[in-house]
């Protein structure tokens, strides 16, 4: 390894973030910490950069750059991230390698334990009986209803497909686990199915200062129907999920994923010449969204952004950057 160069471990995460073997925002975030982590002991212990603390920050931040360039638009990996890097300090090498260990696992083990309590805060909003829709995969909204099932309420979910990835199939099946009577959808029939719900839960890929939920595409057609509908609509996010660029006047991009998620090769070839544009997220208007749940409480959306400053003052700083 050189000095710059990330430790294999870092380039195995960093991969599979992006192919999305690893994916849900928490799931991101813990494990871009713990790759940091071991940055750390093999940074520690290379030629290079055992005996220079400055070549050893170097390598720190080349290897928070490799994971940050995976997803653009999780937000929860850039504040994993910065919660690390910032807690970066120590004169020697073995100090340095220590504090970034420390901050690793201190960071994970808050994960785990938001997780839980943002449960309890969305399990409050669900009554005994209720019928759920969830949209996509999010380890947050099966916290609220896990929880609700724990407390002893009787839930059932609709589930839609959320297509083209199918994350709601992981939905679907780790419900079935909790003991949730599930009815999977495809995605277009999402409507249809809201006058059988009493709920809607999502989670969100990352949250904007002005309460704009950005989630899943679908979520934003989702929030719009349930509205309209008069079905309540809740996002379920931990805090590392809020979006502190945005305080700043940061616009929010989404990722274009590749279309062959969409459609096969030898389909497209045959249709003949057309564009195919596969967006990963959308952005909701806080004023279809109920209320948004975190590990500190819940939140009317145009109000997140008190909770933003609280936590990032009036901005984000960017600890992977080269000096």
């Amino acid at each position: 390894m050189t000095d710059t160069e990330p430790a294999p471990a870092v380039r195995e995460t960093a991969e599979s973030i992006a192919t999305m073997e690893i994916r849900g925002a928490a799931t991101i975030a813990s494990a871009a910490a713990e790759a940091l982590a071991e940055q750390a002991e093999a940074a520690a212990e290379a030629d290079a950069t055992a005996s220079d603390p400055e070549a050893f920050r170097a390598s720190m931040r080349a290897a928070a750059r490799t994971l940050r360039e995976t997803r653009p638009t999780a937000v929860s990996l850039p504040n994993a991230l910065r919660y690390v890097l910032q807690r970066m300090e120590g004169d020697s090498v073995d100090r340095l390698r220590r504090s970034v260990v420390d901050a690793s696992e201190a960071f994970v083990e808050q994960l785990d334990r938001a997780q839980e309590d943002l449960g309890q805060v969305g399990a409050n909003r669900l009554a005994d009986g209720d019928t759920v829709m969830t949209h996509c995969h999010s380890t947050d909204a099966l916290a609220c209803i896990e929880a609700a099932v724990e407390q002893g309420k009787s839930i059932s979910a609709v589930v839609k497909e959320t297509r083209p990835r199918q994350q709601g199939h992981i939905t679907a099946e780790q419900l079935r686990d909790a003991g949730v009577p599930v009815t999977l959808i495809v995605d277009s029939a999402a409507r249809r199915y809201l006058d059988e719900v009493d709920h809607v839960v999502v989670g969100a890929d990352s949250i904007a200062a002005d309460g704009g939920v950005i989630n899943k595409i679908g979520t934003s057609g989702l929030a719009v129907n349930a509205r309209e509908r008069g079905v309540p609509i809740m996002t379920a996010a931990q805090t590392i999920k809020l979006h502190p660029e945005t305080l700043t006047g940061h616009t929010v991009e989404i990722e274009m994923r590749d279309e062959g998620e969409v459609i096969e090769p030898e389909a497209r070839e045959e249709i003949g010449d057309i564009a195919v544009e596969n967006p990963a997220f959308d952005v909701t208007p806080p004023r279809y969204m109920d209320a948004i749940v975190t590990e500190q409480g819940q939140f009317p959306p145009e109000s997140i952004v008190t909770l933003m400053r609280e936590l990032f003052g009036e901005g984000a700083a960017e600890p992977w950057a080269e000096p």
